[in-house]
């Protein structure tokens, strides 16, 4: 009742109550009605009881000091009204009924909830379930057995519910649905009671003693037979009290042995004492569930907080604290630490040194070079005429090419860290935020603002890092190899092939080992690599060294040869694919000083790109933010003449203080009752 009042759910806390079930028309309405001793549930042909009535009967004091108080009367949860005629309470239970279901013979979970004072019962809480059916009848639905059946299955399903199974006497226990259903969700039998109703309805020559003694169908709680009024008792108005006297004088005649633990009074009696016996049992646990829920809710209604008076230091405070957090997950200082995955600063650090620094390192300093490009580059540097050495101008044009394609990933890496700038928002949304709907839009907006203000600078700057290096070819940086240095690389490496050629040619073909074999015409291990191939890589160095005049024994190699040297082996292939032609000495010489001049220099490049953009991501954008975020939103949100309608509560949040503070009301209470039973005396 304390819950239901409050509006929370009913199974809000799981209490104890006794649940009738049975079969249409075992007479479930009849003995709820003997239990209570007067005529107040609805009567018909058919399914009369389409929704749950929770039923709780108070033993009420009848030397009570109230005179004008009734000494029976009953109440409705939906109502405030008194009922003292229990005639009106039956209208009022068809009434109620129709105004949920109308005058179909639907069935609906929503419970009636009925609270009847009288000092002529014990203190109970039934619930009475639809009756079981089969078949649809009239406008019912076709799965009406089916909702009837979950419709019990789910008050009986409460561990903390006392089953009363009821069945009728002139029908056959072994197929009791009540017992069958009690069975499925009670196999031990610990919370079930059966009734055996109609006993003066059976046939001529049988009994039910067996029945009644359990040795047809055990029951651990036991078995109770009643006797209810017949339906021409009912037509022609007689007392329920007059039926229980008739009830007796049944059980003396027919079960005189039986007759002291039988009957409605004893009935009730039982099930008053096993209520209050198993609400005992299930105060420990049921004390457990309510102060838990009682502790959550209270800390909700923290988290919720009271209602705010004064609004600009509010304003301000939720300002302030917004900054810190964001300021804070950016330092790594935030103390709600995440453990699924990296935000903040962590997030950034990660960008910059394993995907930005990654992605740089895997860019090929040639990539998208070809040979060709290189010799058409260094031709149209010469123009017209014939050059000695390679120009630096085609060098320029080729380095500035590459270093280019370091643009698109430095403004890639911008943007990642932005995007993180602005995830880094919703990680900082606190309750105080979500409060205050309209606050809460109006960070998050001048937040988003800001960054999107500052990534236009950050871009630029990066842009700028590239320009610079585009700007001015430093060819005397002290880590760049210079081009001299380059050849007289080149040259050692040619002069040990070229010694090491020679010594091979020069030697008998009887004594060539297998490796001399290898390079006279035969492929070895590791590719195509022919005396031909080193014999020109031989004369193609040479040509550096002797300034373009080759020997007799050079010229004859030259006619032999094929194939390129290790120093141009890697780009032999691709040559071969591009020219119709063998590239001469010089072109072979020129394109790989030029790809070894670029490797070096740009090496440089990527390395200063490398420490440079992430620290201007930090100060154009990262910390510019850190350091202007709040001033901004004072700005923007500190407006007197709009915090009072910018610190307006969302609808939902209102409605949540409300539900919470009704929930908090309705444990404490609960809480006090529980902790009451335990002074209850056992009638």
């Amino acid at each position: 009742e304390v819950f239901t009042a409050v509006g929370a759910p009913s199974d809000a806390i799981q209490l104890p109550q006794i649940v009738a079930i049975g079969s249409q028309s075992s007479g479930k309405s009849s003995v709820l009605e003997s239990i209570v001793g007067r005529d107040f549930l609805p009567r018909g042909i058919g399914i009369v009881t389409r929704r749950p009535l929770i039923l709780q009967l108070v033993h009420a004091n009848p030397e009570s000091e109230d005179k004008d108080q009734p000494v029976e009367w009953g109440k409705f949860l939906h109502s405030s009204k008194i009922y003292t005629d229990f005639n009106d309470i039956m209208t009022e239970i068809s009434m109620e009924t129709e105004r949920e279901l109308g005058v179909s013979k639907d069935i609906s979970p929503k419970p009636i909830q009925l609270k009847i004072y009288s000092p002529n019962i014990l203190n109970l809480t039934l619930v009475d379930l639809p009756g079981l059916t089969k078949i649809p009848v009239g406008d019912q639905p076709q799965d009406i057995e089916k909702q009837i059946y979950d419709l019990c299955y789910e008050y009986i399903s409460n561990p903390n519910s006392l089953i009363l199974a009821i069945s009728a006497a002139n029908a056959d226990m072994a197929t009791s649905e009540a017992i069958k259903l009690a069975r499925e969700v009670d196999p031990t039998g610990k919370r079930t009671l059966a009734v055996v109703t109609k006993l003066d309805l059976m046939d001529a020559g049988t009994d039910a003693t067996d029945i009644l003694t359990g040795r047809i169908i055990p029951v651990k709680l036991g078995i109770i037979g009643v006797v209810n009024r017949s339906q021409q008792d009912i037509n022609s108005k007689k007392s329920i009290k007059a039926a229980l006297t008739d009830e007796a004088i049944f059980f003396q005649k027919r079960y005189s042995g039986l007759s002291d633990r039988n009957g409605t009074h004893y009935l009730a009696k039982t099930l008053n004492k096993l209520l209050l016996l198993h609400i005992r049992d299930c105060l420990p646990e049921l004390k457990t569930r309510i102060n838990v829920k009682l502790a959550y809710s209270q800390q909700t209604l923290a988290n919720l907080g009271d209602p705010i008076a004064e609004k600009g230091p509010e304003l301000l405070r939720i300002i302030t604290k917004f900054t810190a957090d964001y300021c804070a997950t950016i330092e790594g200082t935030h103390g709600n630490i995440e453990i699924a995955e990296l935000i903040g600063g962590a997030r950034i650090s990660h960008i910059f040194h394993d995907v930005y620094y990654k992605t740089l390192e895997s860019i090929d300093p040639l990539g998208g070079l070809s040979t060709t490009d290189i010799l058409t580059a260094i031709r149209n540097a010469t123009g017209p005429r014939p050059t000695l050495f390679v120009p630096e101008l085609a060098f320029e044009l080729l380095v500035k090419r590459q270093i280019k394609r370091l643009l698109e990933p430095s403004l890639r890496c911008v943007q990642l860290v932005h995007e993180e700038m602005q995830r880094i928002i919703q990680h900082c949304i606190t309750s105080d935020l979500l409060r205050f709907s309209k606050v809460h839009n109006k960070i998050v907006e001048v937040t988003s603002t800001l960054l999107r203000e500052r990534l236009e600078p950050t871009n630029t700057m990066v842009d700028n890092l590239i320009a610079i290096e585009l700007a001015y070819t430093n060819t005397n940086h002290p880590d760049f190899a210079s081009g001299h240095e380059i050849i007289s690389r080149m040259m050692s490496e040619a002069g040990e092939e070229y010694k090491n050629r020679h010594i091979a040619r020069t030697k008998p073909i009887a004594d060539k080992s297998p490796l001399v074999e290898s390079h006279s015409g035969f492929e070895n291990i590791n590719g195509k690599i022919s005396s031909e191939s080193s014999s020109k890589s031989a004369i193609s160095l040479g040509y550096l060294i002797n300034g373009g005049s080759l020997r007799k024994d050079d010229s004859e190699l030259i006619a032999k040869a094929t194939s390129t040297s290790a120093v141009n082996n890697c780009y032999r292939e691709e040559n071969m694919g591009t020219f119709k032609r063998d590239l001469t000495d010089r072109e072979r010489v020129d394109a790989e000083l030029i790809k070894r001049l670029i490797r070096t220099y740009y090496s440089i490049v990527r390395k200063s790109i490398q420490d440079s953009v992430p620290k201007s991501i930090m100060h154009f954008l990262v910390n510019n933010v850190k350091k202007h975020l709040q001033s901004l939103l004072v700005e923007r949100l500190y407006i007197k003449e709009e915090i009072t309608k910018l610190m307006e509560e969302s609808p939902h949040v209102i409605e949540k203080r409300s539900q919470t503070i009704h929930m908090i009301k309705a444990l404490q209470r609960a809480s006090q009752i529980v902790s009451d039973v335990r002074e209850t005396q056992l009638w």
